[in-house]
């Protein structure tokens, strides 16, 4: 691999990494050299993930996280020193849709659920983002250097009908991601955002298929608005994710998201 692209001399944190996602993310970074701490609630599919990881060759660990507390990612944060060393790299792939929030009828909007929302915005702003900036990024600031990479969404950008908690929420991390890099760039550590497109996981696939496998309406709508007229594969996050966290391919990058839709947000009518 070219030296550009190397993370052999890194650290890597993926909380969320238990997902589709954020695991291939984590198998990335890993076979670009850096050691991978996979940090999720499923041990089952943190194990999955270590073991596809380590038989390529590469090195990872799990270490069961939840997002949304704090106690929890500072035990996970001592471990992975202990284990690995300071973390250079730190992607927040926790994340997403609650059905809850979910409107499906614009009469419905007026009948949404407060505690529901504040879920919302709890999985995807403080476990999201929050939480674990606050308990990585320190280590990072004291050692003068570190890459943050954020998962946003298309809803960042343009709220997307029905999941509205989503698409509010989500915009907040995309802004936050670019003042946090506005206020810790002199400090050495980059934040950054990649904003996937669609990719069929199961916290959508309900709205993309019906159970019998076949489109809903809702994936034929995505699809005619994706001029590449297909949904993502998680491996295609990769190369953004590494790009992102190698100091040489991206030193002077902070505060800039990366699209990787399909070119769903350049197209219009």
């Amino acid at each position: 691999m070219s030296t550009l692209f190397s993370l052999k001399d890194d650290i890597a944190v993926v909380v969320g990494g238990t997902g589709g996602l954020g695991g291939a993310i984590a198998q990335g970074l890993a076979e670009a050299g850096a050691r991978v701490a996979v940090c999720g609630r499923s041990e089952s599919r943190g194990n999955e993930r270590v073991k596809a990881i380590t038989d390529a060759g590469a090195t990872a660990k799990f270490y069961p996280t939840n997002a949304l507390s704090a106690e929890s990612l500072e035990a996970s944060a001592q471990a992975v020193t202990e284990d690995f060393g300071t973390p250079t790299i730190l992607v927040n792939s926790a994340g997403g849709n609650d059905p809850k929030v979910t409107v499906t009828d614009q009469l419905k909007f007026k009948e949404l659920n407060l505690e529901d929302w504040r879920a919302a915005f709890d999985l995807n702003v403080v476990g999201g983002f929050l939480l674990p900036c606050q308990v990585f990024g320190p280590a990072m600031l004291k050692a003068g250097r570190g890459s943050i990479i954020n998962i946003a969404s298309v809803s960042s950008h343009i709220p997307l009908s029905r999941v509205v908690a989503y698409s509010a929420s989500k915009a907040a991390v995309l802004s936050l991601t670019m003042w946090l890099s506005r206020e810790w760039a002199p400090m050495g550590v980059r934040v950054n955002s990649i904003t996937p497109g669609f990719f069929p996981a199961n916290q959508n696939r309900r709205l993309l298929y019906h159970e019998d496998g076949t489109p809903t309406p809702r994936t034929q709508a995505i699809l005619s608005h994706t001029p590449m007229k297909r949904f993502g594969n998680p491996d295609e996050l990769i190369g953004a994710a590494v790009y992102l966290a190698s100091d040489r391919a991206s030193g002077f990058v902070t505060g800039t998201d990366l699209r990787v839709d399909g070119g769903f947000l350049s197209q219009t009518i």
